[in-house]
């Protein structure tokens, strides 16, 4: 079996590209186990294989397997073999395709003294694992490409990233001194095809594989972590059309249900939502709330990113476009609803978002507000261009 296992790892990384770096690449701190969770095509696979070629282990201690490409009983027993072959590294990617694999991880981890490094859906809930996993697993979650990470990639460049408060005290001289590389044009690529890296291996068939992208979280990750029937599936993806139509979407709940033919069966609806926040297809943005939120209405629904945006609707609308990309970028801060404004970010600043003219009619009284343009090169005051805010990562 390991033989089986070590020709397809050969054969993954020759195909690896090793040059360029993520945003994660140095920021994860590897323990006994860990975890790398996140949308399909963010490129955990790659890192993975990136880890593994670069590690300075040799090759005989360290070994990959894709829980989905080979027929595999137990993941225990092929630890327990590499181990005593000398095997110290072991990588197992996708592991959400296999049953079980809570407890073969537990085992791993009592038993053994690998370094086990493994990538899942986002929609893993490693915390409330009935193998406890959580005090023995240490997991980060990682996003698509930043617009800094786009312009990197396709100008081969290096550029710095900045923090919120730098954005928004420096905002000018910073812009100042990134426009040469931005444009309206490369800019409105970016928010279309430039948040997958499989962009750049086949920019003709980006639509393509990020429709099938799609559709295999739709059908094969989220039921095989949330145990759903192909009927629910389809129900799913009625949901997402129907959000289409009307998101940035402040919900109602009576008015989906009707849509959507469910009677009353808010829980179940509610459920749906759920999964597609986890899986990365949506974002709901709570409300602050004690105890299980699953079952409370969201504030507001965006799809994760906008490339998925223009994937799914026909005609996008801009103002939702602007509010998912600057909703996608600043995702490492808390995130609210404000009464006055579109977002208020860290308990603190708010945010309007709009295009070049945007006035601050509705945010012009409240401290800490800012306006974020779109269409504007460089800001004055607290105006602020919207594309600034794809280097916070």
């Amino acid at each position: 079996m390991l033989d089986e296992i070590r020709e397809l790892q050969k054969l993954l990384l020759k195909k690896i590209k090793t040059k360029y770096k993520r945003y994660f690449f140095y920021k994860i701190n590897f323990d006994r186990l860990t975890g790398i969770i996140g949308a399909r095509g963010a490129g955990k696979t790659t890192f993975l294989l990136q880890y593994l070629k670069e590690n300075p282990l040799s090759m005989s201690k360290k070994l990959y397997i894709s829980a989905d490409s080979i027929k595999i009983d137990s993941l225990f027993e092929i630890a327990k073999v590499f181990e005593n072959e000398g095997g110290e590294l072991l990588i197992i990617d996708e592991i959400h395709k296999f049953t079980g694999f809570e407890n073969e991880l537990k085992k791993i981890y009592d038993f053994l003294e690998l370094e086990v490094v493994f990538s899942g859906s986002s929609a893993l809930n490693i915390d409330n694992s009935k193998a406890d996993l959580s005090r023995r697993v240490v997991v980060y979650e990682i996003e698509g490409l930043s617009f800094r990470e786009f312009l990197e990639l396709k100008h081969e460049v290096q550029i710095e990233s900045y923090s919120l408060e730098d954005i928004l005290t420096n905002h000018i001289d910073i812009a100042y001194d990134l426009s040469q590389y931005y444009t309206a044009k490369i800019f409105q690529e970016y928010l279309q095809f430039g948040y997958y890296p499989f962009y750049f291996d086949r920019y003709a068939n980006y639509q393509i594989k990020l429709n099938e992208t799609i559709n295999t979280v739709l059908e094969v990750d989220i039921p095989s972590i949330f145990n759903i029937e192909y009927q629910n599936i389809k129900n799913i993806k009625k949901l997402l059309l129907i959000l289409c139509q009307s998101v940035p979407y402040t919900p109602n709940i009576n008015e989906l249900l009707s849509k959507m033919n469910m009677g009353q069966d808010y829980r179940t609806l509610y459920r749906y939502l759920a999964y597609l926040h986890k899986a990365k297809i949506i974002t709901l943005i709570r409300p602050k709330t004690k105890g299980d939120t699953i079952f409370v209405k969201p504030d507001k629904i965006y799809f994760n990113n906008t490339n998925l945006h223009y994937a799914y609707c026909d005609t996008p609308n801009i103002g939702t476009v602007r509010e998912a990309y600057f909703k996608s970028m600043i995702f490492e801060y808390k995130i609210e609803i404000p009464k006055k404004g579109d977002f208020l970010v860290d308990e603190k600043y708010i945010f309007e978002i709009g295009g070049k003219n945007k006035k601050f009619n509705q945010i012009k009284d409240l401290p800490h507000s800012f306006i974020v343009a779109d269409d504007i090169e460089i800001g004055f005051g607290n105006k602020i261009p919207l594309w600034l805010f794809g280097f916070l990562y």
